[in-house]
């Protein structure tokens, strides 16, 4: 399956239960590394928004002890770009 370096896609947060939490949450590759990206719309002085994070995929799994696993649902949405 090959990926799109530079893209990505963010989808809506069906378990989003606190403001603090993302509307949208997603993956990306950029520059070969995959990154969980979370989208959250705010309002500012010139009208809505949105605020993203990007947080990569193997320090995660590192920082939780275990290994990462492809989401085999967006690298199939991907490959159909």
């Amino acid at each position: 399956m090959e990926k799109r370096d530079n893209s990505g896609a963010l989808f809506t947060n069906d378990k989003r239960e606190k403001e603090t939490h993302p509307n949208y949450n997603g993956k990306a590759t950029i520059n070969g590394v995959d990154y969980y990206v979370s989208s959250w719309i705010k309002e500012g002085k010139n009208g809505k928004f949105q605020s993203l994070s990007f947080k990569p995929v193997q320090d995660q799994a590192n920082q939780q002890g275990r290994p990462s696993y492809n989401n085999k649902g967006f690298d199939d949405f991907l490959s159909s770009l």
